[in-house]
Parts: C-alpha cells; structure tokens; sequence
C-alpha cells in the first residue's frame, strides 16, 4: 500500500519522472563514483527526491556501460577482426549465409550501422547486388541482441574482479592477444559495474508514486514503442535503451509485456542512426538504410498485436524462481525474459522475411529510385569510408579495394597509349593525360585516408600491411606519371615531327606493349587479391621482358642502318618508347613485390 501522496502538478510529475527514466541519455560525460548510502530505499510523499543525485547516479552508471561496451568491442574486433575480414570476403549471394554474415559481423563490431557500411561497399564494388545485400542487415539485427543477452546476466558483484584482472592484463602485458583479451574482461566488468549503479539510483523509484504512476501509463504497449523509440532515435544506441529497460526489470518497476514492448521502440530508434550515417552519401546507402527502416518498422507491427502470447512463450523457455514471490520474482526473471524476447523477435523477423528479398528489395528501388545524372568531381572513391576507421583490418582492407580502383584508370591510361603514339590524334593523348588526373585525385584520397590508418593502433602485421599498400599506391601513382608525362609527349613529338612507324616496327613495338600491359594487370590483381603466385608471375617476366627489350632494339639498330627519311628522330622516338615501356614495367614488378610470400597479413594473423 503506497503512503499518503504530496499533491503534485500533473505536469511536474511527467516531467520529473521523464527525467528519472532516460537522463542518463542526456550525456555519458557526468561520470559518478558510486554511493553506497545515496538515499534511503523508501521514500515518503512528503519528502522531496533528490532528482540532481540520482541523475548523476544514473548518468554516471550509463557513462560505464557505454565505455565498457566500447572496450569490449575494440577487444573482440582486434581478435576476430582478421577473420571477420576473411568472412565478408568469402560472401556469397546466398541470402542465409548473408543474414549469418551480418549477424556475426554485428556481433563483433556492436554497430549495425558500420555493417550496413560494409554492405554499401559490397554494392558498389559490384560484389552482391541490393537484394543479397538485405540478407545481410536483416542478420544485422540479429547481432544486436547480444548486448540484451549480456547485460541480462547477474553477475554484478562479479564486476570489480573482471575490471581489475581486465585492467591488469591490459596495462601490464607486453603480448598483444593478452591486451585484447584484458580489453574483454574489463569492458565486460564495467558493463556490469555501471548496470549496477544505475541500478542503485533507481532504486528510490520503487515507492515513489508518481513514477509508479508513469509505469501503469507504459503497460500500453504503443507508449512504451513510442517513448523507447523516441530516446533511442535521440541517443543512436539501442544498446542504451536496453540496458535501462533491464535494469528497470531488474527493480520491478516493468512488466514482461512492458519491457517487450520497449525493446520493439529500441528495435524502431536504431534505424535513426542508419538513416543519418546515409546523409550525403549515395543512393545506395540510403537504400540501405531505408532498408534496415523498412524491415524493423514491419516487424515490430506483425508482433504489435503477439507481445502477450511472446510473453507467453519467453516464460516457458526462460529460468524460472519459483522460490521467490512477488516483486523479487518479477525481478529475477524478467530481465532475462526481456533478453530472449528481443532475440526470438529478431530471428524469428529475418526467418520470415529472408525468403522475400527480392520484393523487398523492389519496394525499397521503387521507394528510393535513382537520382538523375548530375555533374559530379572528377573521381570519388569507392570504398574508403571514415565509418570503417575503427576497425583497421577493414580499413586496411578498403584500402586494398581503393587501390584496385586506382589501378583500373592506370590500366586504362596503359592500354590505350600505343596506339595513341602510333596513330592518334592529339586530343587522344590529351584523353589520356586528362585521365592521369584521376590517377591523381584517387592517390591522394589513398593517402590521406591511409594517414588516418596510421594514427590507430595496429598490431605488427598491419602495420607491415600498411606499408606496403602506400608503396603499392605509390607505384602506380609513378606509372601513371610516367605515362602522362613521357609516353603521351612521345606521342605528341610523333604528330609534331610528322613521323610514320613502319609496319614491321610497329608489330614489334605493339608486342612489346602488350606485354608489359598484361604484366601490370597481373600486378595490381596480385595486390587486390593479396596473391603471391600471381606476384612471382609478374617477377618471372622480367627476363622475357627483357630479351624482348633487347630484341626491340636490335631491330631499332638495323632500321638505323636503312635508307629512310628521318630515320635518326625516328630512331630516338622508338627507343625511347621502349625504355618508357621497360620502366613501366619496373614499376609493376615494384608494385608484385609488395605482396607477401606467406600469402600477407590477412592469413598470418592468430585468430
């Protein structure tokens, strides 16, 4: 029986108890110690609640868990960040393996959003097409639910164990895999710790009747959709909505049917973030994020009309304390119960919808149609995303992506440069040079994106990666120069000295052309695919280049000797071409040679 209630304004309630409920989603910069004797567990009506303290209690207790989840995080990427890598690359147009993918990825990154990054990646590359691509973020949503399934565990006095020995193995060893592991252990810890002291500062709610008051309002599911949906939206982390709502379970304060259906307006807030990370990007992100909109928005209102007989079904396949009674049951075994609720709504949601893909996919085109065609910068960059900078084995990765793109205009430029020195005209060759300020653009996005690489704290192997993508980078930067700068001014003096290449020195010059052309496509294929028998290829060419070299010019000498007019400039013009092409060829066994022997980074590194 609730003590004599102090007459408050309606207004005055709501607002205070809003305050109490998601402060702590104002900021997680107000970082309290906590109070063993904060304030007594039952408050009378007619003493006033000190809303400042537990405020802080509870932004403090939030500012924890949201820095503990970080460090957990950065612990698992650094560890299956490698492998993770492995299992994107290896990512078929089957959509089951794509949810499974997206899943996982989501478990290790703890951000749906970066997953739906990767996917836009995936898009524009040409790996999968949009309608692959949903399986993934439907798996996505899958891969959140580990956060409810972890802060649903009570293993708080456990907490200041895990952040010491966590601390300890971060701070203290010299092994890598050591510091990664205590990253885990202490993240884990503080998620704990700060569960507990929001905990703690709820706990003077139990007997305030205005909030309890509030509680009965939030038994309608669609307040309790709309109010998490609307903190949710406003804090971007749906990880932070659900550790409120379990730690409100774990007081009593919410039913099972109340929490679920705040997880469902979590589950509706997250797209938020999606939709802003798509701002300014391209349309296929924004399909994407429409997307991710689409299929929570969808699955929450097919369950809107279950969340009792989903009740129904968490209780019989969730723990139960018959032992207990009342308050301290509900306790006991609702947070879990919320826990599984979230998870069996998201698998159950991408079961049903992962054989409709591609009428998906269609709804969501038909929604989002392509933009008209409008004046764009000379060259953008495909794949080089800052959202990715947290994760540097992906970085690393798109960066090798980015590099292939570099060497698609370089192939370009290459192809295309004899027979614009043989027989083209001079807007030709401008053609060509004007496509090495591409070359240009791309080369300086590489680097300045790979500087941002270099200030994140790579293991050895990485770092060792790192350089050998910015020589990769360099080396085809130099070709392309090399082409623009030399070949296209041989070109320009054959026009202008009005010099005709004889049919028998053209054939020659052309096969010298063409293989050095395929020499450098192998190159930068070896590069992108990370290829060491492809790398020796290219290696072994040297000495058929160079007999070919030879070759070329023992011809040049016995032209030198023939009756031809200008043969002296032509003579030059033709030599030089082939000491261009030999060049041209030392920057690909350059660029073969940063790929590894023991097949680079990506396979070395212990999972």
């Amino acid at each position: 029986m609730h003590p004599p209630r102090k007459p408050v304004g309606s207004s005055q309630v709501n607002a205070a108890s809003f305050l109490i409920l998601f402060s702590g989603f104002g900021s997680s910069a107000a970082f309290a110690t906590t109070n063993a004797a904060f304030v007594s567990t039952t408050v009378s009506a007619s003493t006033s609640m000190d809303f400042g303290s537990m405020a802080i209690q509870l932004c403090g207790g939030l500012a924890l868990f949201l820095f503990g989840m970080d460090q957990m995080a950065e612990g698992l990427k650094s560890i299956a960040g490698e492998r993770m890598k492995l299992v994107l690359r290896r990512l078929t147009s089957n959509r089951i393996m794509g949810a499974f993918t997206g899943a996982f990825t989501t478990a290790i990154i703890q951000s749906s959003s970066v997953t739906t990054v990767l996917v836009v990646g995936f898009i524009t590359a040409g790996l999968m097409s949009f309608s692959q691509s949903i399986g993934v973020i439907m798996g996505s949503n899958i891969g959140t639910t580990i956060t409810a399934q972890i802060v649903a565990f009570k293993v708080t006095k456990a907490a200041l164990p895990m952040i010491t020995i966590g601390f300890c193995m971060l701070f203290f060893s010299k092994r890598s895999m050591i510091r990664h592991y205590g990253a885990i252990l202490m993240g884990l810890g503080m998620i704990f710790f700060g569960m507990s002291i929001m905990s703690e500062g709820m706990n003077p709610l139990r007997t305030y009747p205005p909030f309890l008051d509030l509680m009965t309002k939030m038994a309608n599911p669609f307040y309790g959709i709309l109010m998490a949906a609307g903190f949710t939206a406003l804090v971007q982390s749906s990880s932070a909505t659900t550790a409120i709502v379990i730690v409100m379970a774990s007081q009593g304060f919410i039913t099972l049917p109340t929490g679920i259906a705040l997880a469902f307006g979590a589950n509706i807030g997250t797209c938020v973030t999606a939709l802003l990370a798509s701002i300014g990007k391209s349309r296929e992100a924004f399909r994407a994020a429409m997307a991710h909109v689409l299929f929570n928005v969808l699955g929450v209102l097919i369950w809107f009309a279950f969340i009792d007989q989903l009740a129904v079904i968490v209780v019989m396949l969730s723990p139960s304390h018959a032992e207990l009674e009342g308050a301290a049951r509900l306790s006991a075994e609702t947070p879990r119960q919320i826990a599984n609720a979230h998870t069996i709504f998201n698998i159950s949601n991408t079961l049903l919808f992962i054989w409709f893909t591609p009428q998906f996919a269609r709804v969501i085109e038909w929604l989002v149609p392509d933009k008209p065609l409008q004046v764009t910068a000379i060259v953008e960059a495909k794949f080089l995303n800052e959202e990715l900078l947290e994760t540097p084995s992906i970085a690393l990765e798109r960066v090798r992506m980015e590099i292939a793109h570099l060497g698609e205009h370089v192939e370009m430029m290459l192809k295309s440069i004899m027979p614009a020195i043989l027989h083209g005209a001079p807007e030709d060759l401008a053609k060509i040079a004007s496509i090495n300020k591409r070359v240009e653009v791309l080369f300086q996005l590489i680097i300045d994106y790979l500087s941002k690489v270099s200030r994140l704290e790579l293991t050895e192997l990485q770092n060792r990666e790192f350089l050998k993508l910015m020589d990769a980078a360099n080396s085809l930067e130099d070709m392309g120069d090399l082409i623009k700068f030399n070949l296209v001014g041989l070109g320009t003096s054959r026009i202008n000295e009005r010099i005709s290449v004889s049919p028998a020195t053209e054939k020659v010059l052309l096969d010298h052309h063409k293989k050095v052309t395929r020499a450098v496509s192998i190159a930068i294929q070896s590069v992108v695919t990370n290829d060491p028998a492809a790398a020796k290829m290219v290696i072994d060419m040297e000495g058929e280049i160079r007999d070919i070299s030879h070759s070329a010019a023992a011809h040049q000498a016995q032209r030198l000797v023939a009756d031809e007019p200008l043969r002296m400039k032509t003579y030059a013009i033709e030599m030089d071409i082939i000491e261009r092409l030999r060049r041209v060829y030392s920057y690909a066994k350059r660029l073969a040679r940063t790929v590894d022997s023991d097949r680079g980074y990506r396979e070395a590194e212990p999972a």
